[in-house]
């Protein structure tokens, strides 16, 4: 650990947002790299006169910054870390960085499912960092669940996360597409959660640098018109589903209504859709019959 004053790291803060970038980036490479909270972030001006500790020193800080600001790639791929609802999770450029709106998919679970002392079988198509299969396996321990992934790059990490975030095992991972690992399991899900690649074509194109130059395309792009992986997921769902069963989806923000009909029109019923913090319909919910 390496002590400096708490005044010399503020005008160094100063001097690195000077150069660009954005607070929250800056505020997860010290998190991150730095081993200083984003807690302490907050209070240090509070208390100039004080010392801190961190992991690595600043000149290592600045040129992950630099590097950063050079290229526009994501600091949580540059950490090898990033911060989702209340887990620290490894990240590669093989995943996904999981989205603060994509936490909404777990308190949707929450508020359909109830107490932790509830017991259920789920299964997530596509987990990346393996995010909300995490969040649910700890959230529901008694419960159990699957998460399956295409890239066996991806379920690595995704494993990896799991078993940095729990001594539980109620959680287990398979390498294929959407449905194909869960062949056994026909008709035994309580419900089923994806987070499906939705990007229109035309709309990945015109993606941020940052996204497009770094973040997995098998992960980004849903076909000419977003909806492609959406289709075959909602299509094969009822094969899997108990009677009653959930299908719980995110989708683009434009695509709620017709993420509607192609629910209705393979049976499902008390079908919502659930805006994010931003007024967005975010998520498409429905329960097969």
């Amino acid at each position: 650990m390496l002590c400096i004053s708490i005044k010399e790291f503020l005008l160094w803060k100063k001097k690195q947002l000077s150069k660009g970038g954005d607070q929250q980036s800056f505020a997860v490479l010290l998190d991150c790299l730095g081993g200083i909270s984003i807690n302490d972030q907050n209070f240090m001006s509070l208390n100039p006169e004080g010392k801190l500790y961190l992991k690595k020193n600043l000149n290592y800080l600045g040129s992950i910054w630099d590097n950063h600001l050079l290229d526009s790639q994501p600091i949580q791929y540059l950490c090898g870390i990033t911060f989702w609802r209340n887990l620290k999770l490894k990240v590669s450029n093989k995943v996904l960085i999981p989205r603060s709106e994509t936490e909404l998919i777990v308190d949707i679970v929450l508020n359909k499912f109830g107490k932790k002392s509830e017991k259920f079988f789920f299964a997530e198509l596509g987990t990346g960092s393996g995010a909300i299969s995490i969040a649910l396996a700890l959230a529901y321990p008694l419960s159990n669940g699957i998460a399956t992934d295409i890239d066996q790059d991806a379920l690595e990490v995704a494993i990896e996360n799991y078993r940095n975030a729990s001594k539980q095992s109620n959680l287990d991972f398979f390498c294929g597409n959407w449905w194909d690992p869960l062949e056994s399991l026909r008709g035994k899900l309580d419900f089923a959660i994806s987070n499906p690649p939705y990007i229109p074509k035309d709309t990945y194109e015109k993606l941020p640098k940052e996204v497009k130059n770094f973040e997995p395309k098998v992960a980004l792009l849903g076909g000419e018109d977003g909806l492609k992986h959406i289709r075959e997921i909602i299509q094969n769902a009822p094969l899997f589903l108990k009677e009653k069963g959930w299908l719980i989806l995110e989708n683009h923000f434009d695509q709620g209504e017709k993420v509607k009909q192609l629910l209705l029109k393979n049976k499902f019923t008390s079908i919502e859709i659930i805006k994010d913090l931003s007024g967005i319909g975010r998520f498409t919910i429905g329960r097969y019959k």
